[in-house]
């Protein structure tokens, strides 16, 4: 019941002493050295809060550095056992302090967390001593006390393992003493205890035997071989058993260590001196040091390292020349100081890249460890990165560091960061190192497609072929791979009535946009529509461009005659009166062509200009009036085939055919009463009506020329967009004629002699009541009349000298 109540007590600090570990942020373990592959140490994956079933998904792993693979994990369980077998000499030496720092590391997300495995010693060594048999020389006149230095004997363990004691076998003559020296070392000292006689035993033979503390205990046994010399009672003696110097680690060869100095008080012979290293010196020592056996100088001759020896510890003799010689013994103990010899070892124990350009500033990068094998301030390393990166380094543990982004990154504006991370310690002159890590930054779809401008403007002329290139649009996205992948779509919307795709598409790749049918100015004018450019990341971004498709006008109609009021098909008939003198208005054609511009700009032309007689046709005006004063020669009536065409290329024509009579009396002349039934004082109402909107027209073409000056003063944009229909847009596509977008009337006027003619151009009404206006505005009679001198040579002069008014 006791021994159940002692190990629950066990147990609980066992418990409390694992919490601590653990809430202090590193575990802490140990075993034995020597211990048997498999061998239990913990159960990491539970003591680091750790789920057993997501070791493998969240690739748990286990770093240790310099080291072998002394530690495995088991995935399946999460406990930490023995791989491979401990030597704790071999892996510590003599260290009071032994432990392996592992690093493990898990990702999705990263984390680090360090455990430390304390390897504790073993009594697995026994002592040892340097030989098996040890011969002395003592002369049998030597004093009682006298002491003769030994070499102890030697245990790789550390602690109560390595805790020797000494046992002489029983004499009556000697015994033993330990003497610590400056409390660094124990120095074996063989005692005299009783006067020797050589005659009576010349020779001992004693067993030296050395126990460590361990348990159990581990022995180790020499054989001293004691010679009894007769003569020389005194030996040389130093004024100090032990000398202490201090040496730099970068003391270079031939440095002089120490002079020593022995005296003897015998004559002659047994009083010189002669300098030497105890045959019990460890041979290594007398490849570093040298001394010189008459003056006693002790002098470098090989290269210090105090990161391998910090101390070292040379025995000293002095031996007289007599026959039987006798020594002096003195030990001289050299501290090496430490120099900063030793530059700083970064390494890169784990890389977590690319790095996203949407990471989260505070996202490790990568893990880093230091060192320096230097001690002190040689060997306190500071780490740096350099400047103006987006990155820092935070210390995690001892000599750990992990580089973190700082701040957000931008993969199009620096794809990748060459980041060079600086070790420097604290040394004078101090040490450093330097390592670059590569850091790219991988692309996330963070930017939409952006065309060069909000708004293309398109001009293509009707009757297009089915499947015409129109365009092309190109958008540009600064991301890579599949998020700068560009296609093109239409936005859908309705025109007319009708869906816009069944007009217009955009192949997906290349943004060619093609005309699906053959567009008709005289229906549409202008197309506007969006294009949109999205790419193929996730999510998807877009960007949208507005197209403005401006219809161009062909001279694709013929001019249209206004048929007469007494029916389609009849011709016109005039009555002129005998006494109508040169200049008398007969009549009037009418004509109306539904195209725009230069192609619906109509001119009239007698057919077959030898059989008109005295009558004439206005170019522009389409009236018909005489040249001359009648005669009767000249016929009861005639007929004139009028020709109308307009200006388009190739040029389109109509004919009418207007019948003149000749009559007596002036009351049966009628001004074109068939075809307008007004009378004469409607005709003179008709044109006061036509001389007040001429004034008025004349005013607007004042005010328009005033406006158009303003403008030109004053820049501005060239086309306005808006809602509803765009304003006049003209293009050189059509010739020297402006070409108006819009339904207008344009009223044009030319220079020369003088001719009553009025142009007026036709604009394109399809309908009636459209066709209605147009007839009133060519009934305009000027009374001032609009001189035009050369007919044939009307168009150059018009094209000078144009000057148009716009009626929306």
């Amino acid at each position: 019941m006791a021994l159940f109540v002692i190990t629950r007590q066990l147990l609980r600090l066992v418990l409390l002493h694992a919490a601590w570990e653990v809430g202090s942020g590193q575990v802490r373990y140990s075993v034995p050295e020597e211990s048997k592959h498999g061998t239990f140490v913990g159960r990491l994956a539970q003591d680091l809060g750790l789920e057993v079933a997501e070791l493998v998904s969240r690739l748990f792993r286990m770093v240790s550095e310099g080291r072998r693979d002394y530690f495995e994990v088991n995935l399946q369980t999460g406990v930490l056992f023995v791989n491979s077998r401990i030597d704790r000499e071999e892996l510590c030496g003599q260290s009071p302090l032994c432990a392996i720092d592992l690093e493990v590391i898990v990702d999705k997300p990263l984390r680090v967390f360090h455990v430390e495995v304390e390897i504790k010693d073993i009594n697995d060594n026994a002592p040892a001593f340097s030989v098996h048999e040890k011969n002395l020389f003592i002369l049998e006149s030597r004093l009682l006390d006298s002491r003769f230095p030994l070499e102890g004997a030697s245990d790789a363990d550390i602690g109560t393992n390595s805790l020797l004691t000494y046992k002489l076998s029983p004499n009556e003559y000697f015994s033993l003493d330990l003497q610590k020296n400056n409390e660094q070392k124990k120095s074996l000292v063989l005692l005299l205890k009783e006067p020797l006689d050589r005659e009576e035993t010349p020779v001992h033979h004693l067993l030296l035997t050395a126990t460590d503390g361990g348990k159990p205990e581990l022995t180790g046994t020499v054989q001293l071989v004691i010679t009894v010399l007769d003569a020389n009672d005194n030996a040389p003696v130093f004024n100090q058993s032990v000398y202490e110097v201090r040496l730099l680690e970068s003391a270079a060869n031939g440095t002089l260590v120490i002079k020593l100095n022995a005296t003897d008080l015998d004559e002659g012979i047994n009083k010189d001196i002669s300098y030497s290293f105890s045959n019990l010196l460890n041979p290594t020592l007398r490849k570093i040091f040298s001394i010189d056996p008459k003056t006693g100088e002790v002098r470098l001759k090989g290269e210090l390292d105090f990161e391998n020896i910090s101390l070292y510890e040379i025995q000293i003799e002095a031996s007289d020349k007599s026959a039987f010689p006798l020594a002096g013994h003195c030990i001289v103990m050299v501290q090496i100081i430490d120099v900063n010899d030793n530059a700083p070892v970064l390494a890169v124990t784990s890389l977590s890249l690319p790095v996203p350009e949407d990471a989260p500033p505070g996202t490790v990068v990568a893990l880093l460890s230091v060192s320096d094998r230097d001690s002190g301030d040689n060997g306190k390393v500071t780490c740096s990165i350099s400047p103006n990166v987006p990155f820092k380094l935070v210390s995690t543990f001892k000599n750990y560091h992990s580089l973190v982004l700082a701040e957000a990154v931008d993969r199009e504006r620096v794809s990748e960061y060459n980041i060079v991370v600086t070790a420097r310690d604290e040394g004078a002159p101090s040490l450093s190192a330097t390592s670059s890590i590569l850091v790219p930054i991988a692309d996330v779809n963070d930017n939409a497609p952006a065309f060069l401008q909000p708004l293309y403007t398109v001009f293509v002329k009707e009757n297009n072929p089915p499947g015409a290139h129109l365009f092309t649009v190109s958008a540009s996205d600064p991301d890579l791979k599949e998020n700068a992948f560009v296609s093109y779509s239409v936005l859908e919307s309705s025109v007319r009535d009708k869906p816009l795709s069944s007009y217009i598409s955009v192949h997906s790749e290349s943004g060619h946009i093609y005309a699906l049918q053959p567009f008709d100015y005289e229906e549409l004018q202008v197309l506007q529509f969006q294009v949109s450019a999205r790419d193929a990341g996730f999510p998807s971004l877009c960007g949208n461009v507005t197209l403005q498709l401006f219809i161009l006008d062909e001279n694709d109609n013929a001019p249209a005659v206004s048929p007469p009021p007494s029916g389609r098909g009849s011709p016109v008939t005039e009555l002129v009166p005998l006494s109508a003198g040169a200049g008398h208005v007969v009549g009037k054609i009418r004509a109306v062509d539904a195209d725009s511009g230069y192609n619906a700009w109509l001119c009239f032309e007698v057919q077959e200009p030898r059989t008109a007689g005295p009558f004439r046709v206005g170019l522009y005006s389409g009236e018909i009036s005489t040249t001359r004063a009648l005669e009767e020669a000249d016929g009861p009536s005639q007929t004139l085939v009028i020709v109308v065409k307009d200006h388009g290329e190739p040029a389109m024509s109509a004919t009418a055919t207007v019948s003149v009579s000749l009559v007596e009396s002036p009351r049966a002349v009628k001004w074109d009463s068939r075809q307008t039934g007004r009378s004469e004082g409607s005709l003179v109402d008709m044109n006061v009506s036509l001389i007040i909107a001429i004034c008025s027209v004349s005013s607007l073409f004042v005010l328009v020329i005033i406006v158009y000056v303003g403008l030109r003063c004053h820049p501005g944009p060239e086309v306005m967009y808006g809602s509803g229909k765009p304003t006049v847009v003209c293009s050189s596509e059509v010739g020297t004629w402006p070409y108006c977008q819009r339904q207008s009337r344009n009223l044009c006027v030319g220079e020369g002699a003088a001719k009553n003619d009025l142009m007026v151009f036709s604009p394109n009404f399809a309908n009636s009541s459209e066709s209605g206006i147009i007839e009133r505005q060519q009934e305009f009679t000027l009374n001032a009349p609009v001189e035009v001198s050369d007919e044939s040579n009307f168009s150059e002069k018009f094209n000078t000298s144009f000057m148009g008014v716009s009626f929306l």
